[in-house]
């Protein structure tokens, strides 16, 4: 059998088995499965929000459940694993399945896609995208979108960080398809980078210990007389040279200054006031009064002969 072949059939018996187990398990929250081929057999990993309903009581679902896939899909041997899911509010197609329900139990269709969305957003998630289509109010299908948050469409982040789930809602107008899309919490688009601040390294204080501080540091001898003597006198020699300098130009300065005679006290000027500057003024003359000009003057003015 040629490789891509091979895969192909291995594709789409993945494919045969999930709807399957989605039909079977749909109360019991289902997520998905793997399949592992091993010497022994075949392992068979299902991922459930209540695995208890996956084991049923003593055990009879799963080994009602390997019997059907040994029979309808020829596998050998399977070994079936139970895995719980720890937040199913961050798997899409638990979610899809729970929204699922609740149509199928009468909710209208905007109350509970509201109900779903708030809860997913509760968990702390980074995103999410219910989408509903179908007769939803009227004869003709349409389709609606509720979202919240931020949930990548393409690129690695999809594959990566986005949970996906497909549900089918039968209702009696038709049937309702759902999807559900949820972008896992800490999850960053590659147009955001993260910028991490390194913090100083503080090197490491040394450690004493209780030896090393009753030991005594050495002492230094302490320098004789003689180089002290020496030393000092080295000293003053250099301080004395500059005061015999300023002294000898300071000392003729001081035979060059003479005393200056005392000045005369000159006698103090008496306040002149204002009486005395009135009785020191010459009389003035008494100019004529002037005549006053009247109509009469001006008249016989203007009469005259030049």
């Amino acid at each position: 059998m040629p490789a891509d072949v091979h895969f192909i059939n291995r594709g789409l018996l993945l494919v045969r088995i999930n709807d399957f187990l989605r039909q079977e398990l749909a109360r019991a929250g289902y997520s998905g499965v793997e399949l592992h081929k091993t010497p022994l057999g075949t392992r068979v990993i299902i991922y459930a929000a209540r695995p208890g309903m996956v084991i049923g009581r003593r055990g009879v679902t799963v080994r009602q459940l390997t019997e059907d896939l040994e029979v309808l899909f020829n596998l050998e041997a399977p070994q079936i694993e139970v895995s719980e899911i720890e937040v199913p509010e961050h798997n899409g197609a638990v979610m899809a399945e729970r929204l699922a329900q609740r149509l199928e139990r009468g909710d209208h269709f905007r109350r509970a896609s509201y109900g779903v969305l708030r809860r997913i957003m509760h968990t702390g998630v980074t995103g999410c995208e219910i989408t509903i289509k179908g007769k939803l109010t009227s004869r003709r299908s349409r389709y609606q979108k509720f979202r919240s948050g931020f949930v990548a469409k393409t690129g690695e982040p999809v594959r990566t960080n986005v949970s996906h789930g497909i549900a089918t809602a039968v209702m009696k107008q038709g049937v309702i398809g759902i999807q559900v899309r949820i972008m896992k919490p800490g999850a960053v688009s590659p147009d955001k980078p993260i910028i991490q601040h390194r913090e100083p390294e503080i090197p490491p204080t040394p450690i004493i210990t209780e030896a090393e501080a009753t030991e005594e540091a050495p002492i230094e001898e302490a320098s004789s007389i003689e180089e002290y003597t020496e030393i000092t006198e080295e000293t003053t020699e250099v301080e004395e040279t500059p005061t015999e300098k300023i002294t000898e130009e300071v000392t003729p300065s001081e035979e060059v200054v003479t005393e200056e005679p005392p000045a005369e006290e000159k006698p103090k000027r008496k306040r002149r006031t204002r009486k005395k500057a009135e009785e020191e003024k010459p009389p003035e003359e008494e100019k004529p009064k002037r005549k006053r000009r009247t109509r009469k003057t001006k008249s016989e003015s203007a009469e005259k002969p030049e």
